[in-house]
């Protein structure tokens, strides 16, 4: 029988002033810096949470390794943590019934969004996909306990697992690959906004599609028009949706698996796409320099700023990919411009759109300014749980 969490003797964590009006402030994070004693506690241990005189703040779980050395549960005290662990997988659960709608496909658990430090667990169809990135969420009864509550709430025809080395290595926790953890078959066929895609669990990135921008996807179709370049394009998200709605459409991507799977999520919905193996960075500066026109462009780049310390790098290419995009769009054109970096705000995106318009003597208006789909839920109190920006313009 796995060990629980609860069965310990429950340690103290003693925070300075900082990390004690951090969590008072409503944030869920102490970082190592803040914590004053933690002696001899275990990697992943439930803890209670103290200040400076020794006054309960509440109860969270505890890293040590992580530079996030306490992931905050509850003001109040928990002793059960895998009960509590149900209730909230149940509540997330009923979150989306309020907030999904034409998708069988979306976040079930969204990590600190739904006061479920370090599990993401994603649904497609009839599969779910876990993500454990903690230690606490690592202990074997916190999994039996994520898998049971999972398969009682879908009855999933599998229950697979995605594991990240990199992220397993900073929590030091042990080696463990991607696979399934209940029935035997990795892959579907799910729908979002009446637009088909394969899914295979266990390729490509994530937990193996980007469910983040749904809704930005939706919002995209509405205003696209004529001739559409889809860059970073992927498997195939905002083309797909785009070519639905009339657009001819070319999508590029530097990887060649994820547009076989593109070209693959073409042939599914009947659509027919020119798909691009190159740098897209590249591209755009050799059709720009071309003259090459399009009436609407996507540009959906993967994080550029890992850090703050990147942030400045990041915004040059940024704005080196919106500048090239401008320029080739016609008069009344569409940009649909993306990050999904935390470090890039909304405003620095807004900056380097601006500028890039200014430089090539075009004007933008805002249609859409958008962020991630309502299933990955931002806590106002924890603005790292907000990510994502879209930002929708018409350009003359």
């Amino acid at each position: 029988m796995p060990t629980k969490l609860s069965s310990l003797e429950i340690p103290k964590v003693r925070v300075s002033h900082r990390g004690a009006q951090r969590l008072k402030a409503g944030h869920v994070w102490v970082y190592r810096s803040d914590v004053l004693a933690a002696d001899g506690i275990a990697p992943g241990s439930l803890v209670d949470v103290v200040d400076e005189r020794g006054r309960f703040l509440g109860t969270a779980f505890y890293s040590s390794a992580s530079q996030i050395a306490i992931r905050w549960l509850s003001r109040d005290p928990v002793r059960e943590p895998e009960n509590m662990l149900r209730q909230r997988i149940r509540d997330a659960i009923a979150y989306r019934e309020r907030v999904v709608q034409d998708t069988n496909a979306y976040r079930v658990v969204f990590s600190e969004g739904d006061f479920l430090p370090g599990l993401i667990v994603d649904r497609y169809r009839d599969l779910l996909a876990i993500e454990i990135l903690t230690q606490a969420m690592d202990q074997e009864s916190m999994r039996a306990a994520i898998v049971s509550e999972l398969s009682d709430a879908f009855e999933p025809t599998a229950i697979l697992e995605r594991s990240e080395p990199k992220i397993r290595e900073l929590e030091q926790l042990p080696p463990r690959a991607s696979g399934l953890l209940l029935g035997e078959k990795s892959s579907t066929i799910f729908a979002m906004n009446g637009v088909k895609f394969h899914y295979d669990g266990l390729a490509g990135q994530k937990t193996g599609a980007f469910l983040d921008q749904r809704e930005n996807y939706a919002a995209a179709a509405q205003y696209a028009r004529g001739q559409a370049l889809d860059a970073f394009c992927y498997q195939g998200g905002f083309a797909l949706h785009l070519a639905r709605h009339g657009s001819r459409v070319t999508g590029v991507d530097s990887s060649r698996p994820a547009l076989e799977m593109a070209d693959r999520n073409a042939e599914l919905n009947g659509c027919s796409i020119e798909w691009i193996e190159g740098n897209a960075f590249d591209l755009l500066r050799d059709y720009s320099a071309a003259g090459h026109r399009y009436d609407t462009i996507v540009l959906d780049p993967p994080a550029f700023a890992r850090s703050r310390s990147t942030l400045e790098t990041a915004l040059r290419g940024y704005k080196e990919l919106n500048l090239r995009a401008i320029k080739m769009l016609s008069p009344g054109g569409i940009l649909i411009s993306c990050s999904c970096s935390y470090h890039v705000s909304e405003r620095d995106l807004l900056g380097v759109v601006s500028d890039a318009a200014h430089d090539n003597r075009r004007n933008l208006r805002i249609l859409e300014s958008r962020t991630q789909a309502k299933d990955h839920p931002i806590l106002c109190s924890v603005p790292e749980t907000g990510y994502l920006k879209c930002l929708i313009f018409i350009v003359s």
